[in-house]
């Protein structure tokens, strides 16, 4: 689907948004739980590293999020 308006475009980003975040959460999920059983780690460091995975979920979802929108809109397969 090629957006014509704003709103069009905007519908299309935020499903595309709940749809990747649905679909990464649960290895963000692995994640954090792994590094909260890591015994090598303080508590400090776990936060730390816990904030991190955080970060990197958020740029991984925003990455994937732009790539299917526009790959939608221009009309590319994998």
């Amino acid at each position: 689907m090629v957006p014509t308006r704003k709103d069009d475009l905007r519908r299309m980003v935020t499903q595309t948004t709940i749809e990747t975040y649905e679909e990464l959460t649960p290895q963000l999920i692995q994640l954090i739980e792994k590094t909260k059983r890591d015994d090598g780690l303080t508590e400090a460091q776990k936060q730390d590293e816990i904030s991190l995975h955080m970060l990197g979920y958020v740029k991984s979802c925003t990455n994937e999020i732009i790539v299917e929108v526009l790959a939608e809109i221009l009309g590319l397969d994998d």
